[in-house]
């Protein structure tokens, strides 16, 4: 029997394992973050933007996490600067990222089901990130959500390439398709 597993908004009873994962995913350990986001930024995050997490049994596997331009502007992170340089977007747009799934949920579409949760909470938003262009898993699982690739750009001495997004509600979607059928 498989334990089922919840998407849901993070809250502040969330960090620790939040921050408990994001460790266990560095690139000194052999997973793919490149950063490490504090407590403070993770909890200023929070008040901005919806956080979203994947559960099982109450442990933390998977984390999606948001930050908006406002907040990311009081921040100065040269890396996402330099993909803002390669990429504008649209005036509302936002940072999907970073994202993390642990090792043992992999390929079970966690990252999908976190996608969905944040789009019922942030239609008819672009989010923008990046992905380091020798990352081929996380490349291919954002291109099957639908994320495209806009620009890349160098940072650091590494290649990374910038995707971008802007889904409609199913309310907007329908009415789109009603206008079209006049």
């Amino acid at each position: 029997m498989t334990n089922p597993i919840t998407i849901k908004l993070a809250t502040i009873n969330d960090l620790d394992g939040i921050i408990k994962l994001q460790t266990a995913n560095q690139t000194s350990k052999g997973g793919t973050l490149s950063g490490e986001l504090t407590r403070n930024q993770i909890q200023e995050m929070m008040s901005d933007m919806p956080q979203i997490i994947a559960t099982i049994n109450n442990e933390i596997v998977g984390f999606l996490l948001t930050t908006s331009k406002a907040v990311n502007r009081n921040r100065k992170v040269p890396i996402v600067d330099a993909m803002s340089g390669a990429y504008t977007g649209s005036a509302d747009w936002y940072i999907y990222g970073p994202i993390c799934v642990s090792q043992t949920q992999r390929g079970k579409g966690l990252a999908q089901l976190m996608f969905e949760e944040l789009l019922k909470l942030e239609p008819n938003r672009e989010g923008i990130l990046f992905i380091k262009s020798d990352n081929v898993a996380s490349l291919k699982a954002h291109e099957k959500m639908g994320m495209q690739k806009v620009s890349s750009f160098h940072f650091n001495d590494a290649h990374f390439d910038v995707y971008a997004y802007l889904f409609h509600s199913e309310e907007d979607k329908k009415s789109i398709e009603i206008i079209n059928l006049k």
